[in-house]
Formats: structure tokens, C-alpha cells, sequence
């Protein structure tokens, strides 16, 4: 029956349609974007020094912030990021699932020394792990450590390497 109402209804109509689905298709990626922001936590900041770069990082801090961490976002800030801070050194592993947006991680001894650094693509189990037992990982935009030389044995400061700011 539909067949028959496009042929008769003629290319304006097949327009119509084809328009009323595109913009339901728009709607529902505008929802899914919005239901993904509301699901992403939102964790208190602490100031984090790179050099001359000043870094604005969420603190991640339980089992259940840790597991949470940077899923849903669709978006982060320049110089924004998420400081995962464990209770003891350890083989830290990280993936992306439920994770939107590509980041760059960070392994970081307790002194603020950068052990190793790694690229992840979003939404993949992909193992990225730390080359010796840290307490703390920070996570950036994809790029944000390269892109200011920051590599192994570079030094952050901030509060949790007991460092001021």
C-alpha cells in the first residue's frame, strides 16, 4: 500500500519522508548525546602543575569513581582531565568502554613522575597498563602529553605527588 502512495504522491513526498526521518535520526543522536552527558560523573578538581601548563583534573578516588571515570563524556576542556588515585602502588590497567571521547593516560609515581604514557581510542577494552606499580594515573585529552613533550621521567606537581601548586 505505501508502494502505491509514493508513486502517486511523486518526489516531493519521497522528500518529505525522507526529511521527517532524517530529522527523527537528528533527534535521537541530540537525546543520545544528552543522556550521555547526564549519565557522565562529575567529581570534585584539584590544580595539577605540567611545567607552565596548569592542568584542572576531577579526582577519582573509590572503587566505584574508578570504574566510572571518563564514560559518557562527550566532550573535555583543554586543560581538563581525571586523576585516578589508588590507596597503593599497583599494575594500573585502564580500557574504554562506555568511554566517548579518545584520551591520553598518564602513569605517575608518587613523587609526580610521569612513568609511561599511552594513547586509547574510545569505546574499546583495549589493555593500556602502567610499566611499573603507580598510585596514580591522569587522564587527558588525546594528544594533551605529546603535543607538550610530556613523556616518561617528566615531573607534575600538584597536592597529590606532595608538591604545592
Amino acid at each position: 500500500m505505501s508502494r502505491i502512495v509514493f508513486q502517486v504522491a511523486g518526489i516531493p513526498a519521497l522528500k518529505a519522508v525522507f526529511g521527517a526521518i532524517g530529522l527523527c535520526i537528528a533527534a535521537t543522536s541530540l537525546n543520545a548525546s544528552a543522556w550521555a552527558q547526564e549519565r557522565a560523573q562529575r567529581l570534585p578538581t584539584v590544580l595539577l602543575g605540567a611545567g607552565m601548563h596548569n592542568i584542572k583534573a576531577e579526582v577519582a578516588q573509590t572503587p566505584e569513581e574508578h570504574e566510572i571515570g571518563l564514560m559518557y563524556r562527550t566532550s573535555m576542556g583543554g586543560n581538563e582531565g581525571m586523576i585516578f588515585i589508588f590507596d597503593r602502588p599497583g599494575k594500573q590497567c585502564f580500557w574504554m568502554k562506555n568511554t566517548l571521547i579518545p584520551l591520553s593516560v598518564a602513569f605517575v609515581a608518587d613523587d609526580g613522575t610521569v612513568v609511561n604514557v599511552d594513547e586509547m581510542k574510545p569505546q574499546t577494552l583495549d589493555p593500556h597498563c602502567s610499566a611499573k606499580p603507580v598510585r596514580f594515573v591522569l587522564e587527558m585529552n588525546t594528544g594533551w602529553f605529546a603535543k607538550r613533550a610530556i613523556k616518561e621521567g617528566f615531573k607534575l606537581t600538584g597536592a597529590p605527588f606532595g608538591t604545592p601548586r
